[in-house]
């Protein structure tokens, strides 16, 4: 058993369960006891710490973690000098950006940012909020939100700024959007220190390679057919492909083994044609990871 640990920030709430899916898809084993904020790996080398994403990157920053993963929007929020080694596109209920925009109820007469000077904001991301009403030359006031910010305006907030992914909470609760302050994706990332260390730096180059290879598979599936030679140029020409297809000569010459990357939303629309087209056993299979 190797001595060497990769101290890894696993994030708590919202992200967890997303995490830990992806984990999971990469060959990484994650549970989460009860009660404990120690989750178990199925890795000797890396030892987990479940902490909120608010709170990942101020925690990377000074080495208490070597890494963790959380959102661009609180590596943002707190200024923190941290390693991003990659992006990975995955959120609690989607594999798209999450927003934070500026609302205001429908019936507000606030249509821009510059309508709200000397107003109140509520708000998760202080920070954020601070340098964007800066950047557009607007001095207000921006009141901490400890949660349910969407039920605050009109009554304790003239605006708030909020997360959104999907929009359905803000209709829901009769807001509008004026603005967007950012676009955030998940990010992993890693203390300055750390990624100067070989063994650790080795050791979240595997794991950054192997998170991103499963978001890269995700909604492709892989096509294997057999056709006739004579067939080959009108199969091809119907095959969108990741790359160039595969094409193996099989023991008898005259036909040869296709082999393709497609995206899955698109099977039912190409195997038909495929079939007329000439080709013969065609199977669908899984794919778990693409790796460049």
């Amino acid at each position: 058993m190797s001595e060497s640990k990769l101290k890894l920030g696993i994030p708590a709430g919202s992200l967890q369960q997303a995490t830990a899916e992806l984990l999971k898809k990469a060959g990484y084993h994650v549970t989460f006891p009860s009660r404990s904020y120690y989750p178990s790996i199925d890795d000797d080398e890396i030892e987990c710490l479940l902490i909120r994403a608010q709170e990942m990157a101020r925690y990377v920053e000074q080495g208490i973690l070597d890494a963790g993963i959380t959102g661009h929007d609180w590596i943002m929020e707190t200024e923190a000098q941290v390693v991003e080694i990659c992006e990975l596109i995955f959120s609690k209920v989607s594999r798209r950006p999450v927003r934070w925009v500026l609302c205001v109820p429908n019936d507000s007469p606030v249509q821009s940012v510059q309508d709200l000077q000397g107003k109140r904001i509520a708000t998760e991301a202080v920070g954020l909020t601070t340098r964007y009403l800066a950047r557009h030359g607007v001095e207000a006031q921006i009141e901490f939100s400890w949660g349910a910010t969407e039920v605050k305006p009109p009554q304790l907030a003239d605006a708030i700024v909020e997360v959104t992914e999907t929009g359905s909470s803000l209709r829901a609760n009769n807001l509008r959007i004026v603005d967007e302050v950012l676009q955030s994706t998940t990010r992993l990332i890693a203390n300055k220190e750390a990624i100067t260390d070989p063994w650790k730096q080795s050791k979240l180059s595997d794991l950054s390679m192997m998170l991103e290879s499963c978001l890269a598979a995700e909604g492709k599936v892989g096509l294997m057919m057999n056709v006739a030679r004579m067939d080959l140029d009108k199969v091809l020409e119907l095959l969108p492909a990741l790359q160039k297809p595969t094409v193996s000569t099989l023991s008898d010459p005259d036909w040869v083994d296709v082999n393709t990357i497609v995206e899955e939303s698109v099977v039912r629309k190409i195997v038909p044609g495929l079939k007329e087209a000439g080709a013969r056993g065609i199977v669908e299979y899984a794919i778990n990871k693409i790796i460049a």
